[in-house]
């Protein structure tokens, strides 16, 4: 990746929303130029996909924690794909240490929140932790200085 096409990232990044016309007068490219860039960042799988960022609390989604799974072989929450349908979870996370997963969900009320808990007890042990703030839920990607 070049100049350019971190420029159209961080642009893109910022509102995903912009038409090639803006984002050409933006990065000082063509539109046709901006547009081939952009369908080249797509394809090669750098930009995968355009999403609205959602207020969890405003959508209904009030308790959101992380919970750690420990279990392992065929009953592994990573084994059953059905797991990730689950309208709770936001995110799974394989990972190392004594857990196998992470998964990041979003309950409506706790009484939901520990029905999930319930759920995820068949495929092992799950451990909690409440999220109580979340001082910086987003931040866009940059070029790493090497």
């Amino acid at each position: 990746m070049d100049a350019m096409d971190w420029a159209l990232l961080r642009e893109l990044q910022d509102d995903a929303r912009l038409s090639y016309s803006e984002l050409s007068r933006r990065v000082h490219l063509s539109p046709p130029a901006v547009a081939e860039r952009v369908r080249r960042l797509e394809e090669t799988g750098v930009i995968t996909g355009y999403h609205a960022q959602v207020d969890l609390a405003k959508a209904g989604r009030e308790v959101l924690a992380l919970i750690r799974m420990s279990c392992y072989g065929p009953t592994c929450v990573l084994r059953d794909d059905k797991v990730a349908t689950w309208p709770e979870v936001l995110e799974i996370n394989r990972v190392t240490g004594d857990t196998c997963s992470v998964l990041k969900v979003a309950a409506g009320s706790i009484e939901a929140f520990e029905e999930v808990i319930d759920r995820l007890g068949g495929y092992g042990a799950p451990s909690s932790t409440m999220i109580l703030s979340t001082p910086l839920s987003w931040q866009p990607i940059v070029p790493i200085d090497s």
